[in-house]
């Protein structure tokens, strides 16, 4: 099953979206929030994010949803850091949109690039 990783600036905002998320595929167990510096200040911590990786990956890779700017930065190094252990994509999506379309997709046992493409989908989406 493809896991997923939540990274944001703010350990409560990344803890947010995990419960939020999982609301909609309450079974589903592999979404794992990054969130926050190690000392709770704000900011995001590339090795952070790598244990949150290695931690959700069940095989199947994971994928990773992430809020801005340097989170997108950080995401990116933890990626380079696997150094191809296993699959991992960043999601081109809207945070909480993205993650709830992710856990939705990744509960019914979709791949990775099938996560991926339903999350990105959500950058469409109106909301009026």
């Amino acid at each position: 099953m493809v896991g997923l990783v939540i990274v944001s600036h703010s350990s409560k905002i990344a803890e947010g979206v995990r419960d939020l998320a999982g609301q909609m595929a309450p079974d589903y167990q592999n979404l794992i929030p990054a969130g926050g510096l190690e000392d709770g200040s704000l900011g995001t911590d590339p090795m952070k994010i790598l244990d949150a990786m290695k931690t959700a990956n069940e095989g199947d890779g994971v994928a990773l949803l992430v809020d801005l700017g340097s989170g997108i930065m950080s995401a990116e190094t933890a990626v380079e850091l696997l150094d191809g252990e296993f699959p991992a994509r960043i999601i081109d999506a809207p945070l909480v949109e993205g993650a709830v379309v992710a856990v939705v997709e990744a509960s019914t046992g979709a791949s990775l690039d099938e996560v991926v493409a339903a999350a990105e989908e959500s950058r469409g989406e109106l909301k009026l």
